[in-house]
């Protein structure tokens, strides 16, 4: 019981010490808040944590979102400030006219999606509220603190990490997960038996969604576009060509029957397995498949009731075999000149 309370509490230190681990994000929006402030006290103007606060505000996980809501919070600051010194000019600097400005703010600001910006056009009416005038000095200055909390965050922003090698690592980990479910499914047709549990059929659709969004974060910080984004597409088209895994494993699991055909099949499938990789070369696997489908045609008919239903499903597994490299020849067209190069580093044929 020693050694085992010992363990536990060593994995909890552990767990704890993990957690203590500074992110970009966080240590972006510490130095970013801090240059904020100093600029504001640097330029004399008054409420200079208001400049951090903007910083914070406008620190996104992505180039593009924070780009995004720096637009949509300056939009919506000046819309405050307007509605601000409309009301305050009209009734006073009252708790009143907060109350009618924050009604008045929210529906226009929802209206043209620049809802975000709320919490910065408030700092700026509570600045012109506590301060009880409207000067140009005092316009000045909540502009000059919008500048800064707003420029500084993008300009720490600008840098972020590169996420290549993860979405490399996910990409081979996919990829690694194709190749062991055609194995198996080539694996039933030649024996009409295995004992294979199904993990990667179980696993591969929480790692495709987690590889699209990683891409999408990517593009994001490139400014680019996902139709555009080799790996972005890469998944996208992986997880097409999963669904058609998905329709083939019902169909080969009633294959307990062994033909010649099957076994043709199950030599394909393994070819197939074995060429799993970023290029496209999806068309020569096509052209074979053909090929195939012809020779078995050609064949004698079948003998008995369950050679004839056995044959009827190898014709549907076919098919999905057909559309699962259909997927690939078109939408790989887009991530292939991407992927030559990674191919090569990697050896792969």
């Amino acid at each position: 019981m020693g050694l085992r309370n010992a363990l536990l509490a060593w994995r909890g230190a552990r767990l704890r010490i993990l957690s203590l681990k500074i992110g970009y994000r966080t240590l972006k929006t510490a130095i970013g808040t801090a240059v904020s402030i100093l600029l504001a006290q640097q330029f004399d103007l008054m409420f200079p944590a208001s400049a951090g606060i903007i910083t914070i505000l406008c620190i996104q996980v992505t180039v593009k979102q924070s780009f995004r809501t720096v637009v949509n919070r300056l939009l919506a600051s000046l819309l405050g400030l307007g509605i601000g010194m409309a009301l305050f000019a009209l009734i006073g600097y009252s708790p009143l006219a907060i109350m009618l400005a924050i009604l008045i703010f929210l529906p226009i600001a929802v209206r043209f999606g620049i809802q975000e910006g709320f919490i910065t056009s408030m700092v700026v009416i509570f600045h012109l509220y506590s301060s009880q005038r409207m000067d140009a000095a005092l316009i000045t200055n909540e502009l000059a603190l919008l500048l800064i909390g707003m420029g500084v965050a993008l300009i720490v922003n600008l840098y972020m990490p590169s996420l290549d090698k993860e979405l490399k690592a996910m990409q081979d980990e996919v990829e690694k997960n194709f190749i062991k479910i055609l194995k198996e499914f080539t694996y039933y047709l030649r024996h009409g038996e295995s004992d294979w549990d199904g993990h990667e059929m179980i696993q591969t659709p929480g790692l495709l969604s987690k590889a699209r969004q990683l891409a999408s974060r990517s593009v994001d910080n490139r400014l680019g576009k996902r139709d555009e984004d080799p790996y972005y597409q890469y998944f996208v088209m992986r997880d097409k060509q999963f669904e058609q895994l998905e329709r083939m494993m019902p169909i080969v699991s009633t294959l307990d029957i062994q033909v010649p055909q099957g076994h043709q099949i199950a030599d394909f499938l393994e070819r197939l397995s074995d060429s799993v990789h970023p290029g496209n070369t999806a068309y020569r696997f096509l052209d074979q498949l053909r090929v195939m489908r012809h020779e078995i045609k050609e064949t004698g008919l079948p003998t008995s009731r369950e050679e004839f239903e056995t044959r009827a499903s190898l014709f549907l597994l076919l098919r999905e075999i057909e559309r699962y490299l259909f997927i690939k020849h078109e939408l790989g067209k887009s991530g292939e000149e991407k992927a030559e190069p990674t191919l090569a580093e990697s050896g792969k044929r």
